[in-house]
């Protein structure tokens, strides 16, 4: 259990670390839109996690400790629902409700597709 523990913290450690780059990232390249930097991150998160969870290598019993790591931990690090949800409700507080439904229909619908796109394109490798 230990041994699980430490690999889901090292691909959540590297994950959280990636995402912070990404966040700035788009801050630099849209300083006008806060909310890009979560969006850009859940966006490419659901399509990684699709992606990783539906890749043959992912679901062997033998690579247990692959998925914990890039599944469980980086993925979990990467994502952040509870960051995309406080910016939503923040725009409601700002005064912008009609931006705040928009960010979050948006995020949950590319979401969703990304995911999807994403266990597809793995089907591809199998």
């Amino acid at each position: 259990m230990l041994k699980e523990f430490l690999i889901v913290g090292l691909g959540s450690f590297f994950g959280g670390g990636v995402r912070y780059l990404v966040s700035r990232l788009m801050a630099l390249l849209l300083p006008s839109a806060g909310f890009a930097g979560t969006l850009t991150v859940n966006i490419v998160g659901c399509f990684a996690l699709g992606l990783l969870s539906a890749m043959p290598w992912c679901s062997s019993a033998l690579n247990q400790s692959t998925r914990l790591l890039l599944v469980t931990g980086f993925c979990g690090g990467f994502t952040t629902f509870s960051t995309f949800m406080g910016e939503g409700v923040a725009m409601v507080r700002d005064g912008s409700p009609f931006s705040m439904v928009l960010y979050l229909l948006g995020s949950l619908a590319a979401g969703a597709v990304a995911l999807v796109a994403g266990n597809y394109l793995a089907k591809c490798f199998q």
